[in-house]
């Protein structure tokens, strides 16, 4: 497990899945929202939203299987679909029924997956910085090798680190938050270098979910940064063109990490949407 430096530790509670501690936060009332973070961070990258949001919704923020405070990933997960399922049974668990997701990268993925297995519980699906397809042959090439060289050597090197960092920023990122990415990864729990070489091969390795974007008929937002390296505008477009009634915002002077870089920009618009599908 990584350090966590989360404001809301007295919100945190832990689920046992299939053997494994899954560490989430439960913060607000009203109705649900679930977000899901991205690859290499934590729900701390939530924090400005949960702030903005937890005013009038319940979020439901867990960390990912090896990330922040949650375990290893359970011996039986192979997939995104896996994980969605562990969602799915944290919201059992919580006794939600209903519920909206919200995911950056990876986080909105699973958050298709769990759109399409539970359509009827999932209310609305946001996802920011991602894509549903297959990742494209070059890209998964060059991610594979980088996370064979981490397997390899066992730790994340200070070449790796510098050359997966401008992976997750604008084009002129702030000072600050660059150098929180690199001390995170720099400190990244050996121990869970296993947990993060099995995860990225499912995120990279995942399958083309666009064969089932026809059948994500729920209220969609997609919004994506435009100088997103990770996750194209291009990628969003086709998104968007899949989903039917799905809206499409870009946003400025922005890279892969949106709640951090943009996080008014985000809070007002996540805010804009889901007032325009439910009562708060």
């Amino acid at each position: 497990m990584t350090e966590t430096t989360t404001p809301y530790a007295q919100n945190r509670q832990q689920l046992t899945i299939e053997g494994s501690e899954l560490s989430f936060l439960d913060i607000g009332q009203g109705p649900v929202l679930l977000l899901g973070h991205s690859y290499l961070w934590d729900s701390d990258m939530w924090a400005p939203q949960i702030a903005h949001l937890s005013q009038h919704y319940r979020c439901i923020v867990p960390d990912l299987w090896g990330h922040g405070l949650s375990g290893a990933l359970p011996s039986n997960c192979r997939n995104l679909r896996d994980i969605a399922a562990h969602m799915l049974s944290l919201m059992d668990h919580l006794q939600i029924d209903k519920f909206s997701v919200i995911g950056l990268s990876v986080g909105a993925m699973w958050g298709a997956e769990l759109a399409l297995k539970a359509p009827t519980r999932v209310q609305s699906l946001i996802m920011l910085g991602s894509f549903i397809g297959y990742e494209p042959e070059i890209t998964r090439d060059k991610y594979y090798a980088m996370l064979e060289l981490i397997n390899n050597e066992q730790t994340i090197s200070d070449k790796i680190i510098d050359t997966i960092t401008p992976l997750f920023f604008a084009n002129h990122p702030k000072t600050e938050l660059v150098e929180i990415f690199k001390q995170k990864l720099k400190h990244f729990d050996s121990s869970n270098l296993d947990n993060l070489y099995q995860i990225g091969r499912m995120i990279f390795g995942r399958r083309d979910t666009m064969d089932d974007a026809h059948l994500l008929t729920l209220p969609c937002l997609i919004m994506t940064g435009v100088e997103d390296k990770a996750r194209t505008v291009l990628e969003g477009y086709l998104m968007h063109d899949a989903i039917d009634g799905s809206e499409f915002v870009h946003i400025p002077d922005c890279g892969h990490i949106s709640t951090l870089e943009q996080p008014d920009f985000i809070n007002q618009r996540l805010s804009s949407f889901l007032s325009a599908n439910f009562q708060v």
